[in-house]
Formats: structure tokens, sequence, C-alpha cells
């Protein structure tokens, strides 16, 4: 004998079930499996042990170093203070800016946006763990320098106290290479002879020869602009100005031995053998190496300590609730 239930009996059971798949639901779940266990709540926000886990794995990959379990919930929790305070002042990308910045950190990585994607899920990360961090940074960062512009500059005096004045006594690091202490303005222009993709080492020497004669005849800027641009498999481009502070130092290096007007030694790139005409080398006013280098160091001393006393007066003013 089958029994069966009627609709009164079940109704209280339909009812249960229906609460438990909304709760779910509003998880962002549809199984019980995937409910994630709520470790923090950041003024009403939760960051549940699923995201803990996740930057865990994100900081290894970053870092290479074990961070512990109460680090990762800290940089969680600051997270979600930078990007609410940051919103309270209109500073709050779109998608599209997250996306870009996630491209441009893939491309100084050497990979698409979607090779970036495949290694992080093979570390089984998932892509918007990274995205979220993009996004904290990019927030913070522009909220700080915007609302204390005024008090991160570096003035003029601050970095040359900081560099030394005239006059001083000199140690062994004031007779390294003068443009740690001079600074030029470079005008040049890349030139590149085309070689072909899979060409053979023969040809490759060829046109590196080729190279080599032609740095011979190159006496000015004008020259190489008629010679390379009627010239077949090889290009000029536009001028490139560049000062000393701009520059790694092994290419100013070049630079500096290489005679106005003429070509830099030939170097073999993916595009082929190319070189650069220096058409002019002058001094200039603005900062040196050395100077750029403590500008830019004092401008960051500055900003971290902005930024962690701006941190420390909004979490005073956060309602954090440490689950478990």
């Amino acid at each position: 004998m089958t029994m069966t239930t009627t609709l009164p009996q079940r109704f209280p059971a339909l009812v249960s079930a229906c609460a438990v798949t909304l709760a779910l639901a509003l998880l962002g779940c549809v199984t019980p499996s995937c409910a994630q266990t709520v470790a923090v709540m950041v003024n009403g926000e939760p960051i549940t042990d699923f995201d803990v886990d996740q930057r865990t794995k994100l900081d290894f990959l970053s870092t290479h170093k074990a961070s512990t379990r109460q680090q990762v919930i800290q940089e969680l929790v600051d997270e979600k203070l930078k990007i609410r305070e940051a919103k309270q002042y209109s500073v709050d990308p779109g998608s599209a800016d997250i996306d870009a910045a996630y491209g441009q950190m893939a491309g100084r990585m050497r990979l698409s946006s979607g090779q970036l994607d495949q290694m992080l899920e093979a570390q089984h990360i998932r892509p918007d763990t990274l995205k979220k961090r993009i996004r904290s940074e990019m927030v913070w960062t522009a909220l700080v320098r915007g609302r204390f512009k005024e008090s991160l500059q570096v003035g003029e005096k601050e970095v040359n106290a900081a560099a030394g004045t005239p006059g001083e006594v000199k140690d062994e690091k004031d007779d390294k290479d003068k443009t740690d202490t001079e600074s030029f303005e470079y005008k040049m222009q890349p030139i590149v002879l085309i070689v072909p993709k899979g060409a053979t080492p023969a040809a490759i020497e060829l046109r590196r020869k080729e190279a080599e004669t032609l740095r011979g005849r190159i006496q000015t800027c004008d020259e190489a602009n008629a010679l390379f641009k009627s010239m077949q498999n090889a290009a000029i481009r536009d001028i490139v100005v560049k000062t000393s502070a701009d520059m790694p130092p092994a290419l100013r290096a070049v630079l500096d031995k290489t005679p106005i007007g003429h070509l830099t030694e030939p170097e073999l790139t993916k595009q082929g053998v190319e070189m650069v005409v220096l058409c002019s080398r002058q001094p200039t006013t603005v900062d040196t190496p050395r100077k750029k280098e403590i500008r830019d160091k004092m401008f960051n001393d500055k900003f971290e300590a902005k930024s962690n006393a701006y941190l420390q007066q909004i979490r005073k003013a956060a309602m954090i609730e440490y689950r478990h």
C-alpha cells in the first residue's frame, strides 16, 4: 500500500526547504556544500574562509612566503576599509579600469590576460582574487595622493640637503660616473635593420656586419634619416627625448660614449638588428639620477607614513567582528 502526503502535511517542510535555498542563494550558492563560513564582518560586509584561503594562496604565489591566517585576515580587513573609504570620496574605478590594470600586470609578466588567468587557476586561485587586490591598491593610492597632495610634496631644499651640498668632503662614491651628479637631455632616433623570422645565423651575421658598415658612414641625424628612410628592410623611428633620470645606467653609459650624430653599437632583438642615432646631448636642470632616486624615496616614505596613519584612523572608526 502506497502512502501519500497531503499538501497541508507537506507545507511546513516546503517552507523550511525554501528558506534554506534562499539563504544559500544570498551567499551566492545553490547547494549546501558551497556555503561559506564567515570569518570576519567588516562594517556589515563578510570575509569568508574561502576569501582567506584564496588570498593566502595568492600571497604565497606573489612572495613565496607563507603568511599566517591572522596576517591574511588583517590584509582583507584593510582592503575592505580602503575600498569603503575611497567610495565615500567617489574614488571607485569601474570594471574596465580594473581589467586594464590586470592586463598591464600580465603584460609586465609577458603574458596575456587569458594566460594570467590560466596561471592563477593552475594554482587554484580565482582571477577575481587578484583583481580585488588590484582594486584596493588603485583606490587607496589615488585617495591618499588626492587627499594629502600638499603634505606629500618633496621640496627642492629637502632633496638638495639629502644629496649633499657643494663644498663637502668627497668620498669614493662622488668619484663614480658623472651621470650620477650631472643630468643630460638626450635626443635620439631608434633604427632597425629588419631580419625576417626564421633567418639563418649566416643571414643574421650578414645583417649585423651591414649595420657596422653603416655606423662608419653616418655622421649626423640628417644623414641617418635620409639613408634609412629610403633603405629597404629598414626603419628609422621618430625622435625620442629622454633625460638621464629616465634611463637605466647601462643605456646612459652607452649614449655618453657615443659621439653626437653617430650610431650606437648594433644589438640583435626580436625585430632585427637595432641601433640608436644620437642627435643631441645637452645639460639640463632636470633631476639627476641620484636626485630622482632621493626624491622618489622621500615621497614613498611620506606616502607610507600618511597611508599608515590614515588607515589606523579608519580602523578605529570601523565595526570589525571576528567570528572565529
